[in-house]
């Protein structure tokens, strides 16, 4: 889906910003995308190489469809080359591998499994758009819920394309969106992609959230962290949902120290004061801030622990104490959200 021919030997791939120019017997930059004769291919439609359930707010989705559960595949690749990945055994790998899998069966095991909805995770869901596509149409028609946990360098294009069957989507930032960070870090030309993909997922009414991974050992600076949230605040506004995500060494990035929960209260600080009205962190378990707070009159509404949902007190989509309204995202999928108790 989504490539134009150039000439007969040379297509162009518009899936992601990237836009590769892939010659006859070429991958694209993900390595998953080939020309063969002058058509584009998926290498690994029908390839996942991992399947699980897991809760919603692991993605994380704190604000959509609270205490529902997903069914989660991945296949192999990336569009970016992230130094510090925690999937880097799938996300990097050269090799198409994979259980073949088809888009009817990960539906009928979602179902069965009890889960809400589908999540596409753990690798960039770009580069399996078209299997992605295909599960969720026929999860909606199901009446299962779609999400993409993806990096945000999808086209325009693409996003209109999955519209119609992608509910809500976690987009992850890292080192604030500092451009260098992405250039030397992340081999990532330009940022300008994500905002793009960003205000169009904004147009299309699709459920946003951000998560925002904090590496302050190698550039990324609080300024970043308020020109980032200010954007957020402007043009996808202050009920958005933000993630700030403690770094933790891994991949070539090993002999980095984990970011200090000091630095996570500052960018919740700074996230505050700008006004977003849920600001959460990652990765810090026992957190105050993974609970999520009534913005009027800071009645705790849902309570967690990492990634378990502990208690839950809204009703509807409204504050019990004072009213106000919540932005709670996925209603219509939520029967009685799943409480953990420890």
């Amino acid at each position: 889906m989504l490539y134009e021919k150039l000439s007969d030997e040379k297509v162009k791939c518009n899936l992601c910003a990237r836009r590769c120019t892939i010659p006859s017997g070429g991958n694209g930059f993900c390595r998953v995308r080939k020309n063969i004769n002058g058509k584009l291919f998926s290498l690994v439609y029908g390839k996942a190489c991992t399947t699980d359930i897991d809760e919603i707010q692991k993605k994380p989705l704190f604000n959509f469809a609270p205490g529902t559960r997903v069914f989660s595949i991945a296949t192999v690749g990336c569009n970016f080359r992230c130094k510090f990945c925690c999937n880097w055994v799938i996300s990097q790998e050269e090799k198409i591998s994979g259980i073949e899998i088809s888009p009817e069966e990960i539906v009928d095991r979602a179902l069965k499994s009890g889960c809400e909805g589908i999540s596409y995770t753990y690798t960039e869901p770009t580069v399996f758009f078209e299997y992605a596509y295909h599960t969720a149409r026929i999860a909606h028609e199901n009446g299962l819920f779609n999400t993409f946990v993806t990096n945000g360098y999808m086209t325009p294009e693409a996003v209109k394309t999955i519209a119609p069957y992608l509910n809500a989507a976690t987009v992850d930032f890292k080192g604030g969106g500092n451009p260098r960070f992405y250039k030397e870090v992340m081999q990532v030309p330009s940022v300008e992609p994500i905002f793009e993909c960003l205000y169009e997922m904004k147009k299309q009414g699709i459920f946003i959230e951000i998560t925002n991974l904090i590496v302050p050992e190698i550039g990324e600076s609080l300024d970043d962290i308020k020109k980032l949230v200010e954007w957020i605040k402007e043009k996808l506004g202050e009920d958005t949902p933000i993630h700030f995500l403690r770094f933790s060494p891994n991949y070539y990035l090993i002999d980095l120290p984990i970011t200090p929960v000091e630095v996570i209260d500052k960018a919740v600080k700074i996230a505050e004061d700008i006004g977003l009205k849920y600001v959460y962190t990652g990765n810090v378990p026992g957190h105050p801030n993974e609970s999520t707070y009534c913005w009027r009159c800071g009645e705790l509404l849902i309570k967690r622990w990492n990634v378990y949902l502990m208690e839950y007190k809204l009703d509807g989509n409204k504050c019990p104490k004072c009213g106000a309204q919540i932005n709670i995202g996925g209603m219509a999928y939520m029967k009685k959200p799943r409480v953990t108790k420890f």
